[in-house]
């Protein structure tokens, strides 16, 4: 199993903590992992994207063309990645400022509208880890024990507090994801 994901948005988002949660929890469930950070000189507002790569096998390359999923939280993320997901692959995306939806009919294609629902709790931080509980529902790489101990690999002891808070987004993403377009 090798699953090649891009996750991609604006600075501030979550993108690259996101990618980074996901490839500690891979790494502590024993897995291959890459994680590679794409970004532009803005922290807040730029674009940003991340490539992860979780397998059972050794990871020959981190740079990849095609992925098998894309998790897209911008327009402009749309634009330059619809065409990337492979043929048969997944495509996850918050609707919320995207103007031009995937027109793609041979990828599967889900929405989440994380950023409603994490101002709907108050809890604007958590709005990547919705994301990433829809991807998990659909995929799910990592068991939920080591999405905890990758939780805790990559937040800062200081932020150790909003750990259930973080866990609970990932069940609540779980539930909001719609199908837009699957294969049969």
């Amino acid at each position: 199993m090798t699953e090649e994901i891009i996750i991609a948005g604006f600075g501030g988002q979550g993108v690259l903590s996101m990618g980074k949660i996901l490839a500690y929890s891979g790494v502590m469930q024993h897995k291959e992992v890459s994680w590679m950070p794409s970004y532009g000189p803005e922290m807040r507002g730029g674009t940003a994207n991340v490539t992860v790569i979780i397998s059972d096998e050794r990871i020959s390359s981190p740079i990849l063309n095609a992925y098998d999923t894309a998790i897209i939280l911008n327009q402009q993320s749309m634009d330059k990645f619809e065409n990337s997901v492979k043929p048969g692959g997944l495509m996850i995306y918050d609707p919320n400022g995207i103007t031009r939806h995937p027109v793609r009919k041979d990828i599967n294609i889900y929405t989440i509208e994380a950023a409603d629902e994490a101002a709907k709790l108050g809890l604007a931080k958590v709005f990547n880890m919705i994301v990433l509980g829809g991807f998990l529902k659909l995929k799910p790489l990592v068991a939920p024990e080591f999405l905890r101990k990758g939780l805790e690999k990559s937040l800062p002891s200081r932020h150790h507090s909003l750990i259930p808070d973080n866990e609970r987004a990932v069940e609540i993403g779980k539930s909001l994801l719609k199908p837009a377009h699957q294969l049969n």
